[in-house]
């Protein structure tokens, strides 16, 4: 069921069904992707807790950018966008209003980033998010915020938004955390750390789903000044009090994004150069191209771009760790029917804990196609098969949608239920889609 209260006025919206494919011929394009949603969201919430004006270029117009805004501005932070820049006038950690309701909409990244920068401020604040968000987990975040000062009242469940937040500064001290449901929790209580009365340091006590993330979350941290230490292991991190400093900022292309049409490569056999985005980024999803070329395909980079070239037939016959670019799970599992042997998926049990179940999602796709999948407790082992055609629900998950793509460049009769849904982080992914050369009919 699409939960609609998440979208917004930058969605595509009006569409029940999106018809893909299949192509008659490889696809060969280069592409251009949108500004990074990860990027995106961390620089929006330490722009608007920073010293003084932020100028951010090339920030991702989507869903969950539009929702962590308007939260900003419930705040009382002047945000102007124009296009795809945005002009910050930075509250230096403590937020105008102090008292709020603030709605997050479906942002993981959102909630748990923005639900920490408010516990380093003063006030009274009640913050939701929309439906599935709201049954997310946020219990590691809540209970090292409170570790460190914060009064959090869950509002329905436990360990879930809503909640009613009790903000008087964070103390500083030692976080025991947690890594291993989401890098996000980890995140969140580092971007609030600059304003703790005391130097903050982090702990895990066991492991970080995506480090990369956390190495995102630090590098902007620098950027906008704050002090920061760290081993590459993630270990123990520790932030000095201190805040951030205004700038200007530049968002780079989304890694995740592009991945699809490295798979349109690579499911076609055709040929895809995302022209802005090189292998010197930070986002983990880039290394998608490393199982491309496991597959088969060949892969090549420069300060040109990245370019993927797929081949006649894919490989499978291999075990393939997803834990630190889980998001390409779904990409992988549903261009994994088309390889010539089967392909195990391990590592991403949390997964099941995003926009939707992934791994059951998978299982429950693919047998709806009439291809063989074996669910794992952490993942899933796909089999070669021959798609048939089906109408497939999109389960409200933006990454389902834009997987499902893939899947229909090279069968039959795919159609793809509530396609809008890609609006949380890709309102123009169809558009991209079309423009190499891919049959896309969107239904009203």
């Amino acid at each position: 069921m699409a939960d609609l209260e998440a979208r917004s006025p930058w969605a595509l919206e009006g569409y029940r069904l999106a018809r893909v494919g299949p192509v008659r011929a490889p696809v060969d394009a280069d592409v251009r992707v949108p500004g990074s949603k990860s990027v995106t969201n961390r620089a929006l919430v330490i722009a608007a807790i920073a010293e003084g004006e932020s100028v951010l270029s090339g920030i991702l117009r989507s869903d969950d950018a539009y929702w962590c805004i308007e939260a900003l501005r419930s705040l009382g932070v002047e945000v102007e966008v124009e296009g795809d820049r945005v002009r910050i006038a930075g509250c230096g950690g403590r937020f105008p209003r102090r008292e709020a309701h603030v709605y997050t909409g479906a942002g993981g990244t959102t909630a748990r980033f923005l639900t920490a920068a408010l516990a380093a401020s003063q006030g009274a604040y009640e913050i939701r998010g929309s439906r599935r968000m709201n049954e997310r987990p946020m219990g590691e975040l809540f209970r090292a915020l409170g570790a460190l000062g914060a009064e959090i009242e869950p509002l329905e469940r436990p360990d879930t938004l809503p909640i009613r937040l009790r903000a008087r500064g964070l103390a500083g001290g030692d976080v025991p955390m947690s890594g291993a449901q989401s890098s996000q929790f980890v995140s969140g209580v580092l971007i609030a750390a600059p304003y703790a009365e005391r130097p903050v340091r982090v702990q895990i006590v066991d492991h970080i789903v995506q480090h990369a993330y956390v190495h995102i979350t630090l590098d902007m941290m620098r950027a906008f000044g704050a002090r920061v230490e760290a081993d590459e292991s993630l270990r123990l991190i520790s932030v000095e009090p201190g805040g951030y400093q205004g700038r200007a900022y530049d968002i780079e292309a989304d890694a995740s994004t592009a991945c699809y049409f490295f798979a349109a490569a690579a499911a076609t056999g055709g040929r895809v150069r995302v022209a802005n985005l090189t292998r010197d980024t930070r986002q983990p999803d880039v290394h998608f191209v490393d199982v491309l070329a496991k597959m088969g395909c060949t892969v090549d980079s420069s300060d040109a771009g990245i370019e993927v070239t797929g081949p006649a037939k894919l490989r499978g016959g291999f075990s393939v760790s997803m834990k630190e670019m889980s998001d390409q799970t779904l990409t992988l599992a549903f261009l994994a029917p088309f390889a010539d042997g089967p392909i195990e998926i391990t590592e991403v049990g949390h997964i099941r804990h995003h926009e939707s179940d992934r791994i059951r999602v998978i299982v429950e796709t693919l047998a709806r196609v009439g291809v063989r999948a074996e669910e794992r407790e952490d993942g899933v082992v796909i089999h070669p098969g021959a798609p048939r055609p089906a109408v497939l629900p999109s389960y409200d998950d933006h990454r389902v949608a834009m997987a499902l793509s893939v899947l229909a460049m090279r069968a039959e009769g795919i159609e793809i239920e509530d396609p809008g849904c890609v609006s949380k982080t890709c309102p123009t992914f169809f558009d991209h889609v079309r423009a190499m050369g891919v049959p896309v009919d969107l239904v009203p």
